[in-house]
């Protein structure tokens, strides 16, 4: 435990004073992650603001506002989190990220991943998910205009579990998305804590003996259990075989 602190401690400093790019011109503050060092899920975000470059603090400003309200209306609590930036430094006039900025910060969002190695990965907004899933080696639509239909969806690549999500800026420019964002960051909840009949589910004795693949434990049982066809039975007391699928399909063999 202490050794984490640690390690994300000396990574900070590092960050702090990094001049790599030419971000640090322009900035007043370098913004490190902050909040839960040993949780599940980790939010990367594109790139402070204002606020955030003022104050030093991520989230502080509107969309920081708009953050807050999601995670009240889904239960889940900031302490239970990992927040930090793709891009560490304010971006001016909130322009788009450059390649190369991505590239020169990209070394520390490695190692804070490394370090906090979170159960899932949450990036929020375009550029975030574009690399964390290009990252992982996950297939993502050429098309900026397609992009949206990624968010809300669980991934997994390369023994990581990766859950896109809308940044929450885009509710201050169109309060029509908020149902539907809504209900896509109430999956947070769901993966702060693994499928409660997992340990004695057929599907971990499956797992333990090597027949079953892990992307069925990872995606269901330890990812968006509430989307299992067998947890949904077992809630309602229904009679379910051992040999289904969390998709609900029979694999007899």
């Amino acid at each position: 435990m202490e050794h984490k602190q640690k390690a994300v401690s000396e990574l900070n400093e590092v960050i702090k004073n990094c001049k790599r790019c030419r971000l640090y011109l322009t900035r007043t503050n370098v913004l490190c992650g902050e909040g839960n060092l040993y949780t599940r899920l980790m939010l990367i975000a594109q790139a402070p603001g204002d606020s955030e470059d003022r104050e030093g603090r991520m989230f502080i400003g509107p969309s920081g506002k708009v953050l807050n309200e999601l995670l009240n209306e889904t239960g889940v609590s900031r302490d239970e989190i990992y927040m930090t930036n793709l891009i560490k430094c304010r971006l001016p006039k909130y322009r788009r990220p450059k390649q190369d900025e991505i590239e020169t910060c990209r070394r520390f969002l490695e190692k804070e991943i490394a370090l906090i190695e979170p159960e899932v990965i949450v990036p929020l907004g375009y550029y975030a998910s574009r690399y964390v899933l290009n990252r992982y080696n996950i297939s993502i639509p050429e098309a900026k205009a397609e992009f949206s239909g990624l968010y809300g969806r669980i991934f997994w690549g390369q023994n990581q579990k990766i859950f896109p999500l809308p940044h929450p800026a885009s509710l201050l420019y169109n309060k029509s998305f908020k149902p539907g964002t809504v209900e896509k960051y109430g999956k947070l909840k769901v993966f702060s804590q693994e499928c409660k009949w997992f340990p004695v589910c057929p599907m971990k004795r499956f797992a333990d003996k090597g027949e079953l693949g892990r992307d069925w434990i990872e995606l269901y049982c330890k990812g968006d259990w509430e989307r299992c066809v067998r947890y949904q039975m077992q809630e309602r007391g229904e009679y379910h075989p051992d040999w289904m699928l969390p998709d609900g399909t029979l694999e007899e063999t």
